[in-house]
Parts: C-alpha cells; structure tokens; sequence
C-alpha cells in the first residue's frame, strides 16, 4: 500500500495524524523520515491528538523518548542523536520496536532502519513549496 498526500500547512498535517491515529492499534510501528523541519513532530502532534492525548507533544530530540497516555500509549522516539544501533539496546529503547502496549512512532527511522519491524508504516515527508509537504505513507512488507 502507498499514498500520498499534499499538505498545505501545519493543520493539514496535523488532521493527516489524526487520520493515521485511527487505523493504529497496541503493536504498531511508525517510522518517520524527512528532513530538519519537514513535518515529523507536526505529524506526532495530530497522532497524539487522534489517540486523545491531552498532554503537550514536542520533539524528542533531547531525551530520545517519552510516553504519553491517551486512549493507547503512545511511545514517541527521536534517533536522530542515535550514532548506532548498540545505543537503542542501552537505552532500553528495544523494547518498544514494537512496543507491548500502544504504538510507538520514530522519528529519524532510518538511523535505525534494521530495528524497525516488518509491517510498520513508513511516512516519508517532504518540502515542497511554503507551508507545503509531500507526505508519503507505505506499509512495508510483513
């Protein structure tokens, strides 16, 4: 499966997470890929908001991972600080590729790409023009 979506601002990706929320279930994977800025932690954003998290949802560049509760937890992970996969295993972050309970979303998924379970949802982002991004879903292979 691939689609692709134009998104014509920041709402419209975050309505676009929202949509994603409501097909994800406890085990699920999604694996964000884009540039600095491109969108990633806007998508989360709508995700949160479709699971009915209440609380505030920024990047988690800093501190490579953060749990929010809502109506599935929602494990947020950042490896763009990851330099190996050796990283992911001592930071304990293993145990949510995938995750028991909830679903987890990865931005920068492809500094870890051998991690990420078959059958996740790839979203690759993209700038087009202004407030514009080519949003790419594909779900990989089981």
């Amino acid at each position: 499966m691939e689609r692709v979506v134009i998104t014509e601002g920041p709402e419209e990706t975050i309505s676009l997470g929202m949509e994603i929320a409501d097909e994800l279930r406890d085990g699920d994977v999604v694996a964000l890929v884009g540039e600095w800025g491109a969108g990633k932690t806007t998508l989360v954003q709508g995700i949160a908001r479709g699971l009915f998290v209440k609380d505030v949802v920024s990047s988690a560049s800093f501190i490579l991972a953060r749990t929010y509760r809502g109506k599935i937890p929602l494990h947020h992970l950042d490896a763009y600080r990851i330099e190996s996969i050796e990283e992911v295993f001592e930071a304990g972050l293993d145990r949510y590729l995938p995750p028991d309970e909830g679903v987890t979303v990865v931005e920068w998924a492809d500094k870890i790409y051998e991690l990420i379970p078959k059958g996740s949802l790839w979203i690759t982002l993209e700038f087009l023009d202004g407030d514009r991004r080519r949003i790419t879903l594909r779900r990989a292979p089981r």
